[in-house]
C-alpha cells in the first residue's frame, strides 16, 4: 500500500476554505482512479507542542507508488490537483510514501 499525505496549511478564510474543500474538492478527489480510501482530519491539527500550522491533512490510500502516479497523470487527478490552486490560500505540503505496518 501506498499514501498521500496532503497537508493544507491555515488559509486566509477558513469557512471558505470549509466550504469548498467539503462541497467541490471532495467530490473531485474522490473520483481520481484507484484512490482506495479518503480519510481526512477532524478538528483541530496540533503538535505535541501546541497548534500546528495546518488547518486539514487528508490522506489518500493506494495500491502502490505507480497507482499514486497513474492517478494524477488522470485527467481526475489534474483536475483536483488544479482546485487546490483555487482554495488553498495559505499553501499545501505533499507528500507520498509506501506503507508498512510496524
Amino acid at each position: 500500500m501506498a499514501r498521500l499525505l496532503v497537508m493544507y496549511k491555515t488559509p486566509r478564510d477558513a469557512a471558505a476554505f470549509d466550504k469548498h474543500y467539503s462541497e467541490k474538492h471532495i467530490p473531485l478527489a474522490k473520483k481520481i482512479p484507484g484512490v482506495r480510501k479518503y480519510e481526512i482530519s477532524k478538528g483541530a491539527v496540533a503538535t505535541p507542542g501546541g497548534p500546528a500550522p495546518y488547518h486539514l491533512i487528508a490522506i489518500l490510500h493506494f495500491d502502490d507508488m505507480a497507482a499514486i502516479q497513474k492517478a494524477f497523470a488522470s485527467p481526475e487527478g489534474h483536475a483536483a490537483v488544479a482546485d487546490v490552486q483555487t482554495f488553498a490560500t495559505g499553501g499545501v505540503d505533499i507528500f507520498m510514501f509506501e506503507h508498512a505496518d510496524a
